[in-house]
């Protein structure tokens, strides 16, 4: 990436840190991907429950597998391999009572505020309530204008691309084919429960490591 652009979402991040503090969430910032799996990591408590939540930047950085590494910390994974389906989402249940929920945001508004499209919706769940800390790896590729412009980009960008990643598990959208959101009713949708962070009623309860690198959707 241009050092120039870098340079741009470096001095931005102060602005965007500033935002969230307001709202009563932490953040803070890294030039790179590397970095921010650092950052991330020295953030869970020890000992601690994490639960996984789908984010293709955590699993971009290898971040699933160096949090199931460390000690002291279990990994509640249900994109454990051989689990049936019934199994995988009692473990997303059961993550609500997780110590640490790690994840990523669709969206992040130049004012702070976090906007999320979820399928199964536990993410979103789990953002609100229930685990006592939530870190949100962040690309500024994320970083939009306002709401209007955060759902245009989850529709335009994070939706079709999520669900052409999917498609090897049997669903049947149209923003498969054709790469652009039809908000269609389909038996298989998975843009399901949107959810606009505006605060923190628990300060710094959501810590956003924002990265200067593009990262995920």
């Amino acid at each position: 990436m241009e050092a120039s652009i870098l340079a741009q979402r470096e001095k931005l991040s102060v602005h965007l840190i500033k935002q969230l503090g307001l709202r009563r969430m932490a953040a803070s910032y890294c030039a790179t991907a590397q970095e921010a799996k650092e950052e991330l990591l020295k953030l869970i408590p020890n000992p601690a429950s994490v639960i996984r939540c789908g984010s293709e930047s955590a699993a971009r950085v290898g971040l699933w597998d160096a949090i199931r590494a460390l000690p002291g910390v279990t990994l509640m994974d249900p994109y454990a391999p051989g689990l049936t389906p019934a199994e995988s989402l009692e473990v997303r249940r059961q993550g609500l009572l997780a110590d640490v929920l790690v994840a990523s945001a669709n969206a992040l508004t130049l004012d702070g505020r976090l906007v999320n499209l979820d399928g199964t919706s536990n993410r979103v769940a789990g953002m609100l309530f229930g685990p006592r800390k939530v870190l949100l790896l962040v690309g500024m590729n994320k970083v939009v204008a306002d709401l209007e412009a955060a759902y245009a980009r989850i529709r335009s960008i994070a939706a079709p691309a999520n669900n052409i990643r999917l498609a090897g598990i049997g669903l049947k959208n149209p923003c498969i084919e054709d790469g652009r959101c039809h908000n269609c009713r389909s038996e298989t949708r998975i843009c399901n429960s949107w959810v606009v962070t505006e605060g923190s009623s628990v300060k710094d309860r959501i810590h956003v490591v924002l990265v200067g690198e593009d990262l995920g959707y």
